[in-house]
């Protein structure tokens, strides 16, 4: 790799980890690594004010394997992260970038893990620690030493670690580091309580700030289609026959749908897979590394599994259930036109989730644009286009050989080529329409009529039905029971709050959990009955927006 301006290599970056990233496919630094790894070579403290998806885990990755010493077995590098999924693939990263570092170690520690296992990569000397700040403090509660060789602290998404209330374990853990250590702290916002973490813990940082999560979709062509409910398996079987995409990663909302969409494609010869909540770690990378080598084209997640996703190889996600917030929708597209690249995002739409789609328009600052459901005809063009980039390179591949084989076969069956030509196309396109009657029996869709477009008649009516539905609650699911917490509106808790707490800290998968409520004086949350005691021990010391969660079963 040359050191030509605008490199890795002209930034400072250590051979080794040059040849680890060039073979990882990157190319040339994000603006965030272009303006934080000098900073971070330099042995400066930083505040980065950046998104998921703008290349920030390279941005304090790279400088602090080029400045650590991989023959010392003791911790160097401390990266906390809000979840388990950001924690493992901060870790996957390190791996990625230090594959060609001999001797170096990373450890991901978080809740949910066998401690076993993160207990015995520690003691083996890991120079890496990339941790959840709950499962941290368990690990100092039995080693309060862990920490007092750590010469780098990175805390990445600083801003969703204080939502989901870690404020007293990072101090706990800030008490347990070195005075004397480089820190760098990731954050989309910069809040009061980022500003004073900053001003206490680290000295005399300077700032680097990318253009916001709004921003940066801006790079993503998107459409929406409008759709009726029953209709979105039929729909995207059409999206898919025309949409000319390398590799896709499509959203619904729950586990038994990521199973349910992904064997519907399988049927109709897609090599596709369900990635969702109750997938193993190990199933889970056997499902990504497939998709980036190609055989796989197409993953159908929930946004949970979809955390920390990253393959160049994806040119379209499509948004087959809508998202519940605009920044899910943001997060859900950023999985495309990484790093630069072009990208493709397409959303469907019920007709009751039309004010989302505005919201989504407004946080964005951008307008969706509106598309058709591909007709048959569209189908039926791009079906003979398929075939015809099928049989050109076999033309141009056939040789003598082939022809005495036609030869043969038109004697042996007694007919003339042009029937044989026929038989064979046939077979070739087996359960495939090719006239658009035959498309539209398929893949039987109907437009979205104005009237529902302008939200009056059945929908509109549908659209209050719900929501005195929402305001009188119905009984939990069936093997689920309410639960109860005293937070709520006065106290700024957001569902999401509750939500990443429960999922962190109570080694839950996002199915597993029901409706949350969020009323003004508390909020109600759906968990499992079946373990339900075990569970709220785990969360008894979770705290959240700063203030204790202290969920008790609600008795109605």
């Amino acid at each position: 790799m040359t050191q030509e301006t605008g490199s890795f290599a002209a930034l400072g970056i250590l051979s080794p980890i040059l040849h680890a990233i060039e073979k990882a496919g990157y190319e040339e630094p994000s603006p965030i690594q272009a303006q934080s790894i000098p900073i971070i070579m330099a042995g400066h403290d930083m505040i980065g004010q950046a998104q998921t998806g703008t290349g920030k885990t390279a941005a304090f990755a790279l400088p602090i394997l080029s400045k650590i010493d991989p023959q010392r077995r003791e911790p160097q590098v401390l990266v906390l992260a809000p979840t388990r999924e950001l924690a493992l693939q901060v870790s996957e990263a390190f791996e990625t970038f230090a594959s060609e570092m001999p001797g170096l170690s990373v450890v991901a520690v978080y809740g949910g893990a066998p401690m076993g296992l993160q207990l015995r990569a520690l003691r083996q000397g890991a120079q890496i620690i990339v941790a959840t700040p709950g499962r941290l403090v368990d690990h100092l509660s039995r080693n309060s030493e862990l920490l007092a060789t750590v010469g780098y602290l990175v805390l990445d998404e600083a801003d969703e670690m204080l939502k989901m209330g870690f404020m007293e374990d990072l101090e706990l853990i800030f008490q347990s580091l070195p005075v004397q250590r480089q820190t760098v702290l990731f954050s989309a916002t910069l809040p009061h309580s980022i500003r004073a973490i900053a001003e206490q813990h680290l000295r005399e940082p300077q700032h680097v700030k990318i253009a916001s999560k709004t921003q940066t979709v801006a790079r993503i062509e998107q459409a929406h289609i409008m759709v009726h409910a029953d209709q979105k398996v039929n729909a995207v079987l059409r999206l898919l026959e025309v949409e000319d995409f390398d590799a896709l990663i499509g959203f619904v909302r729950t586990r038994q749908q990521t199973l349910d969409l992904a064997s519907a494609l399988q049927e109709r010869g897609y090599k596709v897979a369900a990635l969702n909540g109750d997938i193993a770690q190990n199933h889970r990378e056997q499902v990504i590394d497939s998709l980036k080598d190609g055989r796989l084209d197409i993953v159908i997640a929930t946004d949970v599994a979809a955390r920390g996703l990253d393959v160049p190889r994806i040119t379209h996600v499509l948004n087959v259930d809508m998202p519940y917030d605009p920044e899910s929708y943001v997060h859900r597209i950023g999985r495309t036109g990484r790093a630069g690249r072009d990208g493709r995002a397409l959303l469907l739409v019920t007709p009751r989730e039309r004010r989302m789609l505005s919201v989504i328009e407004r946080v964005i600052g951008q307008k969706i644009e509106a598309m058709e459901i591909p007709a048959a005809s569209a189908v039926l063009q791009a079906r003979i286009n398929n075939l015809q980039a099928d049989l050109e390179p076999r033309m141009q591949a056939a040789s003598g050989q082939h022809r005495a084989l036609l030869e043969r076969l038109t004697q042996s069956l007694d007919c003339h080529p042009e029937d044989l030509a026929l038989a064979l196309l046939g077979k070739l396109t087996e359960g495939l329409a090719f006239d658009a009657a035959g498309i539209d029996k398929e893949y039987p869709v109907h437009t979205v009529t104005a009237r529902a477009e302008r939200g009056r008649g059945r929908f509109d009516r549908g659209e209050r039905e719900g929501r005195r539905e929402r305001r009188t609650p119905s009984l939990p699911e069936l093997g689920r029971v309410r639960c109860r917490t005293a937070l709520g509106h006065r106290d700024g808790v957001a569902a999401r709050n509750l939500l990443g707490a429960i999922l962190n800290e109570g080694g839950l998968a996002r199915d597993a959990i029901g409706r949350i409520q969020i009323r003004e004086t508390f909020s109600l949350v759906e968990l499992p009955e079946e373990g339900l005691e075990r569970l709220l021990g785990k969360l008894k010391d979770t705290r959240v927006v700063g203030k204790p969660l202290k969920l008790r079963r609600y008795r109605e």
